[in-house]
């Protein structure tokens, strides 16, 4: 496991210097400047500009001098917000973007499975018919969608929660649920097929002889081992809800690390973009990493392989 881990962590790191080397020349390649705004500066303020932030220099002495500034930690000042570093703008919007998808991707685990399981175990009947055409109607519904069909309804109509901001609790309910909603549908799709496949295997055939309780195969025997899909899942899912963060942060205007993405590539504020993909590149290897690590908790015969 030790040799393993070292492996993954060598590709993780490998992956995160492909990501930064990538972001940082494509960013440099899109039309226009960070000091290209609605009025034109005069031209010996913009070369002062330029000069002050090492842009003035070729685009190999800039890589080379952001490398440096990664090892120690720092991810540039921004161009666009005078007063703030990169280090600062992600540390304000990091711990809502970081909320709103764990929260999304643990609503969506739990409703899936619970859901998936309750159609697995009455397979072809009524109960599982409904939760597959209602998963199936949730995949067909993105966050983009959602959102505003949650504001128009809970929001400007019922009154029952905030259509923005952060400044409450109740404020997370709405971009919670229109951001888990297709995933939820997804994990009771892929729930659903595992605790299927499962229950029909020869170990879960015994113990319903023997007179075992429905509830306890579920728990004991069948759920272990149809888990391994779902868990396999939750990487892409945990990386597709930090990337969809963005569109929801946008509409209930929460001040997240995609909404300043967002700005950023506007604004050609290359440290800000640059340093918002690196930090999430490295959440989404972080998720996958750990999902990897899951496996041998679930099934034994990975962890021996």
């Amino acid at each position: 496991m030790g040799r393993y881990l070292l492996r993954r962590l060598a590709f993780a790191l490998i992956t995160l210097f492909a990501v930064v080397t990538v972001t940082f020349f494509l960013a440099r390649a899109a039309p226009g400047g960070p000091f290209d705004g609605e009025r034109r500066l005069p031209p010996e303020v913009e070369a002062n500009l330029r000069a002050a932030y090492d842009l003035d220099k070729p685009v190999v002495h800039q890589y080379a001098r952001y490398l440096g500034m990664l090892g120690r930690g720092d991810l540039g000042p921004s161009f666009r917000h005078k007063d703030f570093s990169v280090n600062e703008l992600i540390g304000r919007g990091l711990p809502i973007s970081v909320t709103i998808g764990g929260l999304a991707l643990a609503l969506a685990v739990v409703v899936g499975v619970t859901a998936g399981t309750f159609a697995a175990t009455a397979r072809d009947r009524a109960r599982d018919r409904l939760l597959v055409t209602a998963a199936t109607l949730g995949l067909a519904l993105p966050p983009i969608i959602v959102a505003p069909l949650l504001v128009l309804v809970f929001a400007v109509g019922l009154g029952w929660f905030p259509a923005g901001g952060y400044d409450t609790a109740r404020s997370y309910v709405l971009p919670v649920i229109a951001l888990s909603l297709p995933y939820a549908a997804a994990f009771t799709r892929l729930s659903r097929g595992s605790v299927a496949e499962v229950l029909g295997r020869p170990h879960v055939l015994t113990a319903r002889s023997k007179g075992m309780p429905t509830w306890r195969i579920v728990h004991r025997h069948v759920l272990p081992s149809a888990l391994i899909p779902v868990v396999s899942f939750l990487g892409p899912a945990a990386a597709a809800l930090l990337a969809g963060s963005m569109v929801i942060e946008e509409v209930f205007s929460l001040p997240g690390l995609g909404r300043y993405f967002v700005q950023g590539a506007l604004n050609r504020d290359y440290t800000l973009v640059t340093g918002t993909v690196i930090v999430y590149a490295a959440l989404v290897l972080t998720f996958n990493l750990l999902a990897d690590l899951c496996y041998a908790r679930l099934d034994p015969r990975i962890r021996h392989a």
